[in-house]
């Protein structure tokens, strides 16, 4: 009998303390009104960065508006970019190592009213390259490339979250 008493305690707060030093489930955040109803301006709708953003601000409770001027706010691209470059090369003069670098900018306004002035935020990640394993490693640049997208989504909403 005292066993069971002293198990629901345990199990009562197992599920109290996390709540109690502010841990959430990743993924859920509260988003301030002005970006409730947000239209989602870039130069290519269909980036990965582009589309982590939309799928977070849906996971986050947004209704993606489609047309600027019903929307409650307007999250503007103003930069998408990815770019690679050589780290270091083998005797024979080939690649061995690259370094990927994911840029975005990104800006907030509503009501003709700047909410998040101009911000820049970069992921970089680094892979090895052989020239035998072409194929694997150009897969491997495309799943860096996906998850420094969602990545860049993530923090973007962070700072949305902040509004």
């Amino acid at each position: 009998m005292r066993a069971g008493i002293v198990a629901r305690l345990v199990i009562a707060a197992a599920l109290v303390l996390p709540s109690a030093c502010g841990f959430h489930l990743q993924g859920r955040a509260a988003l301030p009104a002005e970006v409730k109803s947000p239209y989602v301006e870039a130069p290519d709708v269909q980036s990965d960065f582009v589309q982590s953003l939309r799928h977070a601000l849906l996971t986050n409770g947004a209704t993606l508006v489609p047309e600027k001027g019903k929307s409650s706010a307007v999250i503007s691209i103003l930069q998408d970019q990815m770019t690679r470059r050589v780290v270091s090369v083998s005797a024979a003069n080939q690649p061995n190592q690259y370094e990927v670098t994911y840029t975005v900018r990104v800006t907030v306004t509503a009501g003709g009213k700047e909410l998040l002035p101009a911000q820049e935020v970069t992921a970089t990640r680094t892979y090895s390259f052989s020239e035998p394993l072409l194929l694997a490693k150009g897969h491997e640049e495309d799943v860096l490339r996906e998850d420094m997208a969602r990545d860049l989504a993530d923090r973007v909403m962070r700072l949305l979250t902040q509004l």
